[in-house]
């Protein structure tokens, strides 16, 4: 029998039933995600789950808003400095501004997410190719990574990008590659330290932005 999920000080139902989702994701992929699986792990009465998203359609979007609410936790890019500005919420061993906060603030987050919770990795790749073959799915899907993109291209307009949706994307694809690699892929037991991070974003920026930046 599944094990239960423990519910956080101040969690909701809500939240019980999507974490519960996400974990079972992690632990037995698409095909081990149904309302009766997630129940039992969030040890709720048989039926929660039905009460609360009724369909198979409801649940997956429920859990694909839980998965960007944990993503935006863990990344927290409100938190990332902006460069030629006053950083918001500073990591230790930050830069004080400038580019170099910028990709300090970058390798802190990636590490933290890396380290952390590769477990959420896995279930945005399981929700990701689960979004291909459902159209409706693939709308919301869309939709909630866009609180993660607009303010990379806010990021690099600040940061002095002549193109910063493109060079936006290129910084994505960079990230989503290596985390891929990291998680699933052949680089699973060699996560990137931070300062390989670092060095890793500073190269990446310097070629968007030019030799001047550091």
């Amino acid at each position: 029998m599944a094990t239960s999920t423990t519910r956080a000080p101040g969690n909701s139902r809500a939240e019980l039933i999507t974490d519960a989702a996400l974990a079972l994701l992690a632990e037995r992929g698409m095909r081990g995600l149904t309302h009766r699986a997630v129940d039992e792990r969030a040890g709720l009465p048989q039926g929660s789950t039905s009460n609360y998203a009724r369909t198979r359609q409801a649940l997956l979007e429920a859990t694909v808003r839980r998965l960007a609410e944990r993503e935006a936790q863990v990344l927290a890019p409100g938190e990332l400095p902006v460069p030629g500005g006053e950083p918001e919420g500073r990591g230790q061993g930050e830069a004080a501004d400038g580019p170099d906060a910028l990709v300090a603030g970058l390798a802190l987050a990636l590490h933290r997410y890396l380290t952390r919770h590769p477990e959420l990795l896995i279930c945005r790749y399981e929700l990701a190719l689960e979004a291909t073959r459902r159209p409706e799915l693939r709308d919301f899907f869309d939709a909630t990574g866009r609180q993660f993109r607009e303010p990379l291209v806010a990021l690099m307009t600040a940061a002095g990008s002549a193109e910063p949706e493109r060079h936006a994307l290129s910084l994505v694809a960079w990230c989503e590659g290596l985390m891929f690699s990291c998680a699933a892929g052949s680089y699973h037991r060699s996560v990137p330290t931070v300062a390989e991070l670092r060095t890793g974003f500073t190269e990446l920026l310097r070629g968007m932005l030019g030799s001047h930046r550091r």
